[in-house]
């Protein structure tokens, strides 16, 4: 039986992450990091041109672009080159992985528990809210052992 890795991935991967949501990263300049870094080493556009083969207006769209969210990570990553820049790229979720699949898992969990309950209570067979409580948890728990993709495959709740 082949090992399953999934949460060592998952742990090294959220590890890795903390670091970045940590970091006191400053905002893109409302110009743009392209811009903002040619014209703080006071180099002219025409010389980054010269330096990526372009033409001097392929900077200033480039730049544009950039600005306007629209720019390709291969455009960004030729024209930090020229600028002697490497470029950093990364999702960084806003909670840990693993708490967003709690979160999820729990979710899940509820709605699931809220549709029994429901039907319970039509029949006259309510449960106590403690016991539906402990019963969400260990749904829960359950979830989060089985297959990730599962916990996304249904819809989400409302």
């Amino acid at each position: 039986m082949k090992p399953d890795f999934s949460l060592l991935k998952l742990r090294q991967l959220d590890a890795a992450l903390t670091r970045w949501r940590g970091a006191n990263l400053q905002a893109r300049p409302p110009q743009g990091w392209l811009k903002a870094i040619r014209e703080a080493l006071g180099m002219p556009a025409a010389h980054l041109a010269q330096r990526l083969g372009v033409a001097p207006s392929t900077v200033t769209r480039m730049e544009t672009s950039e600005a306007d969210d629209t720019v390709s990570l291969a455009t960004l990553r030729r024209a930090a080159e020229a600028l002697d820049c490497e470029l950093r790229y990364a999702l960084v979720p806003r909670r840990s992985l693993a708490e967003t699949l709690e979160t999820r898992a729990d979710a899940l969990a509820r709605n699931r528990m809220a549709a029994i309950s429901h039907t319970m209570a039509l029949e006259a067979q309510s449960t106590p809210p403690e016991t539906v409580e402990s019963q969400t948890r260990a749904l829960a728990e359950s979830l989060l052992k089985g297959s990730r993709r599962a916990l996304w495959r249904e819809k989400p709740p409302s």
